[in-house]
C-alpha cells in the first residue's frame, strides 16, 4: 500500500453534485409536508372536480373541463412554485436553516436553482394527477406537448423567483400571510376559473399581464384551441422569470 492512499482531500464537492443533493433534499421536504400537499395537490384537484361538475361559472362554449383544466394546471404551478415555496423558505430563513446553508460552499444562486428544480419534480406529480382527473371528467386536450412543457417550465421559473424574493425579504409571518393572500386573489382574478372577459376592460389589461393569467391563457390556447407555440405568452413569462430570479438573487437575505 503506497503512502498517501487515504490522504484526506478537503474541499467542496463539484457544483452539479451539490445542486443535485440540495434538489433531492428540497423535494423530500416538499413531499413530506402535509399542509403543502393540501395546497399543491388536494385544493387544485377539488376545484377541478367541483367547477367541472357543477355549473357555477360561465366558462363559455364547450365543456367546462376544457376551459378549467389548463387554468388548474397553472394554479398548481403557482401553488407549488410561489405560495408553497415562499412559505417554506420564509420559515427556513427564520429558523436559521438558510444561515447555515449560507456558510456552506453552496452559492446563493445554486440554492435557488435547487429549490426551483425541486419544484419541477413536484409539479410532474401534480400534472400527472390533475391530467388523470381531467381525463376522467371528459377532457379533450389539443396542441403540442412541447408548447405545454415550455409554458410550465417558464411559469415555474417566474413563480419560483417571485416566491424566493418574498421569502428572502419579508419576515416569515408576513410571507405566510402575503403568499396565501396572493394565492386567493389570483385564484379569483387570474383567469384560472373565472374568464378574464368577465372583468371590466381596464382591469383586464392589468390582470392579463400577471404571470398566472399569462400561463393560464397560454395553456388554454394550446390545450383548448390547439394553437402553436404561444411566443407572446412565453416572452412575458420569461420576463417575469428574469425579473423575479434576478431580483431575488440580488436582495435575498439569508437571515
Amino acid at each position: 500500500m503506497s503512502v498517501g492512499t487515504y490522504t484526506p482531500r478537503p474541499g467542496a464537492a463539484p457544483l452539479p453534485r451539490m445542486i443535485a443533493a440540495q434538489t433531492a433534499f428540497e423535494t423530500k421536504m416538499l413531499l413530506r409536508n402535509g399542509e403543502q400537499l393540501l395546497l399543491t395537490v388536494i385544493i387544485p384537484a377539488l376545484l377541478l372536480v367541483l367547477f367541472s361538475a357543477v355549473d357555477i361559472v360561465d366558462t363559455g362554449a364547450g365543456k367546462a373541463v376544457d376551459f378549467l383544466a389548463p387554468g388548474i394546471l397553472a394554479l398548481a404551478v403557482m401553488s407549488t412554485a410561489f405560495t408553497g415555496q415562499a412559505i417554506a423558505t420564509g420559515f427556513e430563513r427564520r429558523y436559521g436553516v438558510l444561515k447555515l446553508l449560507g456558510s456552506s460552499p453552496l452559492p446563493r444562486w445554486a440554492l435557488m436553482t435547487a429549490k426551483t428544480l425541486s419544484v419541477l419534480v413536484t409539479e410532474v406529480l401534480q400534472v400527472a394527477l390533475l391530467t388523470a382527473i381531467a381525463f376522467g371528467l371528459g377532457w379533450s386536450p389539443h396542441g403540442s406537448p412541447f408548447s405545454v412543457l415550455l409554458l410550465l417550465v417558464l411559469g415555474t421559473a417566474a413563480f419560483s423567483g417571485l416566491g424566493l424574493l418574498m421569502a428572502g425579504t419579508l419576515k416569515a409571518e408576513a410571507t405566510l400571510a402575503a403568499a396565501n393572500l396572493v394565492f386567493l386573489l389570483l385564484l379569483v382574478g387570474g383567469g384560472v376559473i373565472v374568464p378574464l372577459d368577465k372583468f371590466p376592460d381596464a382591469v383586464q389589461a392589468v390582470l392579463g399581464l400577471l404571470p398566472i393569467s399569462v400561463l393560464s391563457d397560454g395553456l388554454r390556447d394550446v390545450l383548448q384551441h390547439g394553437a402553436g407555440i404561444p411566443w407572446g405568452n412565453l416572452g412575458i413569462l420569461a420576463a417575469w422569470a428574469v425579473l423575479g430570479l434576478g431580483t431575488a438573487a440580488r436582495f435575498f437575505r439569508w437571515e
